[in-house]
């Protein structure tokens, strides 16, 4: 199994669970794993038989945008799930970083793996 990856993915999102932080929008950087098999898209150039990462990147970028939540944690578990029915994807592998979110660390934030990652032992 091969994986398509978008690195260092920038959104801005309502997030926090402080009351100042509920009338903000931040910044969250996102690194994603996405399984596929990328044998057909490339064997006929085409990307219409791979997973769209400009498409996924938009999706995120909505996703975003059209919601709020209080735990980056929550923030993950959401986009991991609407991603997977929206593109299909049997496993991913999602970072949510929050940069400035703990003032002696560059970033807090949580990294999750949904599904099963097909050919894993």
């Amino acid at each position: 199994m091969d994986l398509v990856l978008i690195e260092a993915l920038g959104v801005d999102t309502v997030i926090g669970v402080y009351d100042w932080e509920r009338t903000i929008t931040q910044r969250l950087v996102l690194d994603l794993e996405l399984a596929t098999d990328i044998r057909p898209a490339a064997a006929d150039d085409d990307i219409a038989l791979t997973l769209d990462y400009a498409a996924i990147s938009e999706h995120i970028a909505d996703f975003a945008a059209r919601h709020d939540f209080a735990l980056v944690e929550t923030f993950a578990e959401r986009l991991a799930d609407t991603l997977r029915q929206a593109f299909s994807i049997a496993w991913l592998r999602l970072t949510v970083r929050k940069p400035g979110a703990v003032s002696a660390a560059a970033a807090v934030g949580v990294r999750i793996e949904r599904g099963t990652r097909p050919g894993a032992t």
